[in-house]
């Protein structure tokens, strides 16, 4: 116990208690969901009927944000223009930040459907100043519709999109429409399967209970459309966080606006590919989500609405904060376990086994709820989801406390590549990589650093303990092979 001061001991082992409980409450929440989604009769809204001669159909606007998209930016450009709307009641914004060939590549195709009578219009500036929240405010300002529906460049809006949605929108109280993401390369690779565990819940389950419940829920940057005057009338873009549409959506159902979650509707995007991606996706998430929490929560708190809708809320705005609680875990297992060996192992089995065992199985069993009502996920991916979250913990967890203490930041865009299926990943992808060697080193010593507590049981032969002991340097040791892998094709194709 070198390692770790003896005068530590209790200290650390008291937080690791209080981590495992903010854990528990966690899990919790998620058993929460579950009950809602099992128990609660059929939620059954009347479907609007579409939009037909009629009528007169609204004017709307696309907004198409890009930064650097070469690899899907045409295939975005294409299915943009093909959605199902009159032509004389639809144009489409591209917001092109961009400062690479991807410029070259708008200008061609913008020009290409121009001519066969789409109103596509590019609107670019002097710089990135407020990133992508940046890029809306101002496409904003020229835009003509009186609903805007925003699609990321890595994403493939189907044809109806528009007819499925805008019906919605005839009730004067709802602000914002969103549909449910689909993954158009989910069988890419095991990465690309575990991450539909991750996010594929938050659509069919988180969204579909709060808007059910008549809870607070948020627009997901993209596959949605919005009321023109429900974004001005909540205050616009903003760019003090590095989630502007968690920020934008809490703000606007606080000023009276109602939102529609359609699960039937179904936008397939295009998941990260590489290790590298995902991580900077999920640290400005996390990042951003605690941002929003401590810009949105004092005002939500003070506001009037039902003491459900606050904690709710609450708890969802704070979620993020389950990655630093995971990683005190996992740094005060080892000083928990020494600390009481003068009881026995098999006494930290009674105690610490059981809570933590009840924690995670509330989790997994999330998960594994969506994986058996989805279908489309193999069970046998669901095993890896703790390893990967694990070794991803470290550098999200670092993302937490950003947003804990700093507004604002560069808005990192996760890199897309055109990817579907199956297909290769194009060789100059890897340019696109950040620097993995810092988290390489950080991860392979908090591998040896969990070492410790597998070698203490195996020192006392407590076999049992074992199984949950190697689960942490394994997720470590899974995303350091990951990284190494990516980083020596980064360094193939650079030569």
């Amino acid at each position: 116990m070198s390692l770790i001061s003896l005068s530590l001991i209790p200290f650390l082992t008291a937080l690791h208690f209080a981590a495992l409980l903010g854990l528990s409450l966690y899990g919790l929440h998620r058993l929460w969901l579950i009950r809602c989604l099992s128990g609660a009769k059929p939620f059954m809204e009347p479907v609007p009927a579409p939009y037909d001669a009629s009528e007169p159909f609204p004017l709307v606007t696309v907004q198409l944000p890009l930064y650097n998209e070469r690899f899907v930016v045409e295939r975005l450009l294409d299915a943009a223009a093909s959605l199902e709307w009159p032509a004389d009641r639809l144009e489409i914004q591209l917001l092109d930040d961009s400062d690479d060939e991807t410029a070259a590549l708008v200008d061609e195709r913008v020009i290409r459907w121009r001519r066969q009578g789409v109103a596509i219009s590019v609107v670019r500036r002097a710089g990135r100043d407020g990133y992508k929240a940046g890029a809306l405010a101002n496409g904003l300002l020229s835009a003509r519709g009186a609903f805007i529906a925003i699609f990321d460049a890595d994403f493939i809006p189907p044809k109806d999109f528009l007819r499925v949605t805008m019906p919605w929108l005839r009730d004067p109280a709802v602000g914002m429409v969103q549909c449910r993401w689909s993954f158009c390369n989910a069988v890419h690779s095991w990465l690309t399967a575990v991450q539909t565990l991750l996010l594929g819940p938050h659509f069919s389950i988180e969204h579909r209970v709060r808007y059910q419940q008549g809870l607070f829920f948020n627009f997901n940057g993209t596959a949605g459309v919005w009321r023109r005057s429900a974004i001005e009338s909540a205050g616009g873009w903003q760019s003090d966080t590095v989630t502007e549409d968690l920020d934008l959506s809490y703000r606007a159902q606080l000023a009276g606006w109602r939102f529609v979650y359609r699960e039937e509707c179904q936008v397939p995007s295009e998941l990260p590919v590489t290790l590298a991606a995902l991580r900077s996706q999920q640290q400005r998430w996390a990042k951003g989500s605690i941002q929003t929490a401590r810009k949105i929560l004092p005002r939500l708190l003070r506001s009037r609405l039902p003491l459900g809708v606050k904690i709710e809320a609450t708890a969802h705005l704070m979620a993020n904060i389950y990655w630093l609680l995971g990683m005190m875990v996992m740094l005060t297992l080892y000083p928990a376990v020494v600390w009481r060996v003068g009881i026995g192992l098999h006494q930290f089995l009674r105690l610490d086994l059981p809570l933590f065992l009840a924690t995670s199985g509330a989790i997994m069993g999330y998960f594994l709820l969506y994986a058996v009502r989805s279908g489309s996920v193999r069970l046998r991916y669901l095993l890896l989801l703790p390893a990967l979250t694990i070794g991803l913990a470290p550098s999200i967890s670092l993302s937490v406390l950003k947003g804990l203490f700093s507004w604002g930041g560069v808005f990192q865009r996760t890199p897309k590549f055109g990817v579907q299926g199956r297909e290769k990943v194009p060789g100059l992808a890897f340019l696109y990589h950040q620097k993995n060697l810092p988290y390489i080193v950080m991860n392979s010593l908090l591998s040896l650093y969990c070492l410790l507590p597998l070698l203490f049981a195996w020192q006392r032969g407590s076999w049992f303990a074992m199984p949950l002991f190697l689960l942490f340097p394994f997720g470590f040791a899974l995303v350091v092979a990951r990284d190494i892998g990516e980083t020596l094709q980064t360094r193939g194709v650079r030569e």
